[in-house]
C-alpha cells in the first residue's frame, strides 16, 4: 500500500497525518503539544538557531519529526510522499536552509553582511537529503510567495477562498505568529504579527493548545457554561458556573473532563467577563482576581494581561494593512479566520474583544488551512507547479510590522487599553494625534460561517495526542561544579544535572518545554558564570 505524511509545521506545536495515497483516506492524526525548539514564539525558535545554531535546530526538528512517526507506529517502509507546510522560518530548519536573511530586515545589513536572500520556490527533494535517514520518500515544499510571505500565507489564500472574493476581505491565520493578508482589488497587503502563545492556549497558567479537554468556550446561556473538546476534538457543554461566587451549581451537562484552557477559551472567557462586568480591565472582580472555570483551572489576571497583548498585536495588524492600503476599516466586508483559534472562537465574541474588524459583516471559520494545504499536495489535489504559478501570480505588498512606525503606535494604545484600563475614547482620540484613523463601534448584523467542525475537518481513524516528544539538549560546562542552581529555579522543569563517572557534569534539557531565550535563568543563575546557553548541542541519544 502506497502511503504518504501531510505535515504541518505550527509555530506551538506538529500536526501529522498518514494518507492513503491511493484512496486519499486519511488513516491517522498526531498533534504535539509543544514544538522541539526551546521558546514560545517564532521569535524564539529565530533567535536559537541564530545564537545556538541553525544545524542544531535543524537536526532538532528533524529528530522530532521521526520521533513521532515512530509514536504513530507508522510502517516508514511504505512512506513515499511527504507534503510539508509552514512558515518561511519553521519550513527553512526543517529543510536545513539558512534562515539568516529571514532573521535581519535592513537590506543593507544583509549586503554588508553578505548574507544571500535564499529561493524559497516549490521544491521536491529526497528525505535523505534532509536528514530523514530512515524514510526514502520526495519531500514536497510549496513555494512562499515572497521570501518573507511564505507557504503557510499562501495556504490560508488558497484554501479560504479568500483570492476569489470580490470585496475587500481580510484573512488571519490566528496563532502564535498571527499572518493576515487584505485584499484590495487585485492588490494584497500581507502582515505577520509576533502576537505571543496566549492565543493558542500557552502562556496562561491553565492553558493548553487545542487538543482532547480543553475548554474551548464560555457560554452566557441560561447563566455561564463551559464548552470543552471531546476525543474527536468535538466542542462539548462541560458544566455550570457561577463566576462571581467561584463555585459550580448544577450537574454536569456532559462526561468531557477539563484539563486546561486554550485559546478560544481564553477569548470567551475574557467576553463573558466584560459582558457581566467580572472583568473591568485590567482587574477581575472576583474575590480571588481569578476566573474558576473548572475544579484546578483558573483564569488570572496575569492571563488577562498576556491575551490582551495577543489580542492587541492583531487588532493593531488589521489597522495597520488597512491604513498601508488607504482604505477605512470599515471597507472590509469578509473576514477568514484559520487555523485552531480561528476555528473553535465564537466570531461574535472575537468581534467584541477585537480579534477581527467591529463592522465585518460575514465571517468564514476554515480549519487547519496549512495541514489542509499539504494534504493536498500530497494526494495531488494541486501540483507543485500549479502551486509555484499561483504565487508568482499574486500581487502583494508586505508591511513589517516589526518596523512600522504605524503598527508601534497602534500597539501602544492597545498595551495601555490592556494592561492599564485606557478606555475607547482615549485610545481613539490617541490614534487621531497620530493621525491614524479610529476604531468604529462595534455595529450590524453578522453572518457567520462555520466550515468545519474542527480546526482538522478529518482525523481519520485515530487521534493522537503527543504530550512528550523527547528531543534533547546537552552540555558540559568547563569548570561546572553541579551545584544545580540552573536545575531548581528552571520554571518548566526542562533542566538537569547529571554527574559523570569521570566527575564532570553534564546538563540535560527538553528542549520542547524549554523557553528559550526569553526565560535563561539557568544562565544567569549560576554562580560559577559557566553555563552558556549558546554552546547547547542537540542529544544524539534516543
Amino acid at each position: 500500500m502506497s502511503r504518504g505524511i501531510a505535515f504541518d509545521i505550527g509555530t506551538s506545536g506538529f500536526r501529522v497525518q498518514l494518507v492513503d495515497l491511493e484512496t486519499k483516506k486519511v488513516l491517522k492524526t498526531a498533534i504535539t503539544l509543544r514544538h522541539p525548539l526551546p521558546g514560545a514564539n517564532v521569535m524564539d525558535h529565530l533567535n536559537f538557531a541564530i545564537k545556538v545554531s541553525e544545524d542544531v535546530a535543524h537536526k532538532l526538528m528533524i529528530d522530532a519529526f521521526e520521533r513521532i512517526l515512530n509514536q504513530m507506529a507508522i510502517d516508514l517502509s511504505g512512506i513515499k510522499k511527504i507534503a510539508i507546510c509552514g512558515n518561511p522560518i519553521q519550513l527553512s530548519l526543517f529543510e536545513g536552509i539558512s534562515i539568516k536573511d529571514l532573521a535581519y530586515a535592513d537590506p543593507k545589513y544583509l549586503e554588508a553582511n553578505k548574507i544571500a536572500i535564499q529561493p524559497r520556490n516549490a521544491k521536491s527533494i529526497s528525505s535523505e537529503k534532509i536528514g530523514l535517514k530512515e524514510l526514502d520518500a520526495d519531500i514536497l515544499i510549496p513555494p512562499a510567495i515572497k521570501h518573507e510571505i511564505g507557504a503557510d500565507a499562501l495556504a490560508m489564500m488558497i484554501k479560504s477562498d479568500f483570492l476569489n472574493n470580490k470585496e475587500i476581505s481580510l484573512v488571519t491565520d490566528y496563532g502564535t505568529n498571527a499572518e493576515m493578508a487584505l485584499k484590495v482589488g487585485d492588490q494584497i497587503f500581507t502582515g505577520s504579527a509576533a502576537s505571543g502563545p496566549a492565543l493558542e492556549g500557552q502562556e496562561i497558567s491553565s492553558g493548553m493548545l487545542a487538543s482532547p479537554g480543553a475548554i474551548s468556550d464560555v457560554v452566557l446561556e441560561f447563566g455561564w457554561h463551559t464548552v470543552a473538546l471531546d476525543e474527536k476534538m468535538i466542542p462539548q457543554s462541560v458544566r455550570v458556573l457561577d463566576l462571581w461566587k467561584e463555585d459550580f451549581r448544577g450537574k454536569k451537562l456532559s462526561e468531557v473532563k477539563p484539563i486546561g484552557i486554550t485559546g478560544t477559551g481564553v477569548v470567551s472567557a475574557i467576553y463573558a467577563g466584560l459582558e457581566t462586568g467580572v472583568i473591568e480591565l485590567p482587574y477581575i472582580y472576583t474575590k480571588t482576581g481569578r476566573l474558576r472555570l473548572d475544579e484546578k483551572i483558573y483564569f488570572t489576571e496575569d492571563d488577562l494581561k498576556e491575551a490582551g497583548k495577543a489580542i492587541g498585536a492583531i487588532r493593531a495588524g488589521h489597522l495597520t494593512l488597512a491604513e498601508e492600503a488607504g482604505i477605512s476599516i470599515e471597507d472590509i466586508k469578509t473576514m477568514y479566520m484559520c487555523g485552531a483559534s480561528g476555528t473553535y472562537v465564537d466570531a461574535m465574541k472575537s468581534r467584541k474583544v477585537g480579534l477581527i474588524p467591529p463592522t465585518i459583516k460575514k465571517v468564514y471559520q476554515v480549519g487547519n488551512t496549512s495541514l489542509l494545504l499539504a494534504y493536498d499536495l500530497l494526494v495531488d489535489n494541486f501540483s507543485l507547479e500549479e502551486l509555484q504559478k499561483l504565487a508568482d501570480k499574486i500581487r502583494s505588498k508586505h508591511i513589517m510590522f516589526a518596523t512600522s512606525k504605524i503598527f508601534t503606535d497602534v500597539y501602544v494604545q492597545e498595551l495601555a487599553y490592556w494592561e492599564q484600563g485606557m478606555s475607547i475614547k482615549k485610545y481613539n482620540e490617541m490614534l487621531t494625534l497620530k493621525k491614524i484613523q479610529t476604531l468604529p463601534e462595534v455595529k450590524g448584523d453578522l453572518e457567520v460561517n462555520r466550515i468545519v467542525k474542527r480546526d482538522i475537518p478529518d482525523i481519520g481513524e485515530e487521534l493522537k495526542v503527543i504530550d512528550h516528544i523527547g528531543v534533547e539538549l546537552i552540555a558540559e560546562f568547563e569548570n561546572c561544579q553541579g551545584c544545580a542552581k540552573c536545575e531548581k529555579i528552571c520554571p518548566e522543569r526542562a533542566l538537569k544535572v547529571e554527574k559523570l563517572e569521570e566527575g564532570n557534569f553534564r546538563i540535560r534539557i527538553l528542549s520542547e518545554r524549554c523557553n528559550g531565550e526569553a526565560c535563561l535563568r539557568c544562565q544567569s543563575i549560576c554562580p560559577y558564570k559557566v553555563f552558556n546557553f549558546e554552546k547547547l548541542t542537540e542529544s544524539l541519544s534516543r
